[in-house]
């Protein structure tokens, strides 16, 4: 089984994330992301199988020692070998060293072939849209609307949680940041 760790925003971030995919979707131009059923989230890592209840308690204590970080959301990318369009946010030293001490905790899960979710190679990103088995058309079309209806965002990073990575996605557990402030 295939799992993430992800990392959620605050309510209303994650609120105006959502309804943009939903533009997407509802111009009829890809309905994959909405398919998956997940939320808006920017993935930290990708594992090829884990231990559920050790993974829960790992994350449990390393999101009792690390706050929420901040997400300004001022970018918008994408893949174009895999046709994902997504808002990316700035990379700063918080979320930086966040990433790479979440590695150091769960360093005995397996990875292999998740490298470029693992310190070095990553690229933090929240998929929009999902159109690798859309047409090509579609792909641009949906680009598009992105780029002309994305306004930046300035919220929070504050929880992470661990999800099977099905159709659609399943959340196993999510926890709060400690010390949030809001």
């Amino acid at each position: 089984m295939k799992y993430a760790i992800e990392l959620f925003f605050d309510k209303e971030t994650e609120a105006s994330l959502f309804e943009l995919a939903k533009k997407v979707a509802d111009a009829n131009l890809s309905t994959k992301y909405l398919e998956w059923k997940t939320r808006p989230h920017v993935t930290l890592a990708c594992f090829n199988d884990v231990d559920e209840d050790k993974c829960i308690e790992r994350l449990k204590e390393f999101a009792s020692t690390h706050n929420s970080v901040p997400a300004n959301l001022d970018s918008v990318g994408m893949f174009n070998d895999t046709k994902v369009v997504f808002i990316s946010p700035t990379m700063n030293r918080a979320m930086f060293q966040f990433h790479e001490e979440l590695h150091e905790c769960m360093e005995e899960f397996d990875t292999k072939g998740w490298h470029w979710y693992c310190p070095d190679d990553w690229v933090p990103h929240c998929a929009m849209v999902l159109a690798g088995e859309d047409d090509e058309e579609a792909f641009y079309k949906a680009s598009d609307l992105v780029l002309r209806e994305y306004k930046k965002l300035y919220g929070q990073f504050t929880r992470v949680g661990l999800v099977k990575i099905t159709f659609p996605v399943e959340e196993i557990f999510t926890v709060d940041l400690g010390a949030i402030k809001e």
